[in-house]
């Protein structure tokens, strides 16, 4: 009796994708964003503190951190930083405005001591670790969970392969509550688990042929569970709040795993109605953030327009500090104009944010460098443009061609990101620099050059060889001609390398000619592989280890018994298998065919031993 097969699919899917997929036909009938979810709290918490001072800012996160860490809402932590430190920010604009107006030089300006920043920061620093020692409990109680269930399907895979009903069905009953009783595991383990559970029910099921009074309670007791799920799903499209409604209906869909079949008959109409369901607060889901991320698309592009204009300011041509003065006030105005524009797509946020920031933290930065002076530079250029001449004079005579190639490659690389020197030093560091490189490489094509011409001669002896194979006459004794044309298979492995590109083909045409040869001779595979096995413990035999030898005859032994045990257990497996139905023929078929071949693998290992014994 098989009590899965009509909604087999269907549950792997759902375990597999949780609820991204409830049919194979409408797999988008699930999706969930939770980060678009995520996004729109942290934009609402923004707007709830906005007002808020910095030391009203920080009291508010004491009172979070009162909570349970559980409890706390990221995303109103992060809301909180992010306003404290743009009004740190602003305090500090105008301490530093201050300062200047009053006379003061912005080189010389050093903000005051923020002791509202201190408590923010080891307020966060709690926060953090508390958050990490949460989460580690609760990975160690998943990997607990973990540990209790694998034990609880060591368990059930005994009963189910053990063909014993006795005591099998009460036992198995409270195997099902104990699993049913322990908490998540890791994610990346719930699938297989969830697959091997109900493998081993259908299993046992199946085995013990447990009578229909029992099957039809099972079935009776999931459809009521079932049926409840359907009538609560359905309801939550009556819920307002979305976001909500989208989080129980994914508790929905694992309690719908964890429970089991129900009447063949009543499988696809119970599931389409829970499937119905969810389908139409997925699509309530989607609707509602679908406005959100078209606005924050939106928000995407404007920004990334900003960051463009930043990042083509061409700081080259800046060579006066009324130039530099005319593009600080081009930056700061769409610095301000960033500020009007709202939330990126949250994976996109951090990254928009921080190509803004390093894009005008470079601009004021080169400005700095630019207000001291230049002379500096040019002399560290010439000292590093130095130092990669002594590395390239260093490695030129170097025959590690690979490894020193690609330092080469590197440090010419490295040479162009190098500003300028002082003009009278120019062309002659240029000129000893490429000098190095040049001889380096000239020797490595002298080289490389001879080398091809070897593996081309090898190529044109390799083509020769086929020829005489692909022409090779079988004469009136058979033994002969074996031998003659094992004679130019032995041939083949004297031949060097080929180019690289034609290897693969020229094997081929190789071996291709040489199974032609094989089939004219009347050559099965298994005296193929004999002859070819014949050639290396001949070769084996008159090299440099002849004990060699005894070490293939040690390996292939344990190969061998390695066989019998397989052959054994298959043949026993079969002993097993009582009933006659065609899917039972099927399992027998299969395990003859595995027999008859382990059995040829066999035969085959015994004539290489008495091969060995042969030549010992």
């Amino acid at each position: 009796m098989d009590l899965m097969d009509d909604n087999k699919d269907q549950l792997q899917v759902n375990e597999a994708g949780q609820t991204e997929s409830i049919t194979q036909q409408e797999p988008e009938s699930v999706a969930i964003a939770p980060e678009q979810e995520n996004s729109t709290i942290a934009n609402n918490f923004l707007d709830s503190y906005a007002a808020l001072s910095q030391t009203e800012l920080i009291e508010k996160l004491k009172e979070i951190m009162n909570k349970a860490v559980a409890e706390i809402e990221k995303d109103e932590v992060d809301a909180i930083r992010q306003l404290f430190y743009k009004k740190h920010k602003t305090e500090i604009e105008a301490q530093k405005k201050s300062f200047i107006e009053n006379g003061g030089e912005e080189a010389d300006f050093d903000p005051k001591v923020d002791e509202n920043e201190n408590i923010l920061k080891e307020l966060l620093q709690k926060y953090r670790e508390e958050k990490a020692s949460h989460f580690d409990a609760i990975e160690k109680e998943r990997e607990e969970n973990l540990i209790k269930k694998t034990a609880i399907l060591d368990q059930l895979k005994a009963i189910a392969e053990s063909g014993d009903v006795g005591e099998s069905l009460s036992l198995f009953r409270k195997l099902q509550q104990e699993w049913r009783a322990i908490g998540q595991v890791p994610q990346i383990k719930v699938n297989e688990l969830w697959k091997n559970y109900n493998l081993y029910m259908e299993r046992f099921y199946d085995l013990i042929k447990i009578n229909n009074e029992m099957r039809d309670y099972d079935f009776k007791k999931n459809l009521e569970q079932k049926n409840n799920l359907c009538e609560s799903a359905e309801k939550l499209a009556e819920d307002k709040d979305v976001v909500a409604a989208s989080r129980l209906l994914q508790k929905f869909h694992e309690e719908w795993r964890e429970i089991g079949p129900v009447a063949r008959e009543l499988r696809d109409e119970l599931w389409n109605r829970f499937k119905n369901a969810s389908t139409v607060i997925n699509k309530k889901h989607q609707e509602f953030f679908a406005a959100l991320k078209a606005q924050e698309e939106v928000n995407l592009a404007a920004k990334t327009t900003l960051c463009e204009q930043v990042e083509a300011i061409d700081l080259t041509v800046l060579k006066t500090y009324k130039d530099w003065e005319a593009r600080t006030t081009e930056i700061v105005g769409l610095q301000q104009q960033w500020k009007t524009i709202g939330f990126a797509p949250r994976k996109e946020n951090i990254k928009i944010y921080e190509r803004f920031r390093s894009a005008c933290d470079q601009f004021f930065r080169k400005k700095s460098e630019f207000m001291k002076a230049t002379k500096a530079e040019l002399d560290v250029n010439y000292e590093k443009k130095k130092a990669l001449c002594e590395k390239a004079e260093s490695l030129k005579d170097s025959n590690d061609w690979k490894a020193t190639t690609q330092i080469m490659v590197d440090i010419q690389k490295e040479w162009k990101t190098i500003g300028p020197v002082q003009k009278k030093y120019s062309d002659m560091l240029w000129k000893r620099f490429v000098s190095a490189c040049d001889y380096f490489f000239e020797q490595k094509e002298q080289i490389f050059s001879s080398k091809k011409t070897e593996e081309h001669t090898n190529l044109s002896l390799k083509k020769e060889l086929i020829d005489s194979i692909d022409n090779f006459v079988k004469g009136e004794d058979a033994q002969e001609s074996l031998a003659e044309l094992q004679a130019l298979i032995a041939k083949w492995n004297t031949i060097g390398h080929v180019p690289f590109k034609e290897k693969d083909k020229i094997f081929k045409a190789f071996k291709d000619a040489v199974n032609k040869q094989m089939d004219a001779l009347n050559i099965d595979s298994i005296n193929r592989r004999l002859i070819s096995f014949k050639d290396n413990i001949e070769k084996i035999a008159d090299g440099e280890h002849p004990n060699q030898l005894y070490r293939e005859r040690e390996k292939l032994l344990r190969i061998y018994d390695s066989l019998k045990v397989e052959i054994s257990t298959y043949e026993n497996n079969m002993g097993f298998i009582s009933a006659k139905s065609k899917k039972s023929d099927l399992i027998v078929q299969e395990l003859e065919h595995k027999i008859e071949k382990l059995k040829e693998d066999r035969n085959l290992i015994e004539k290489k031993i008495k091969l060995i014994d042969e030549s010992l």
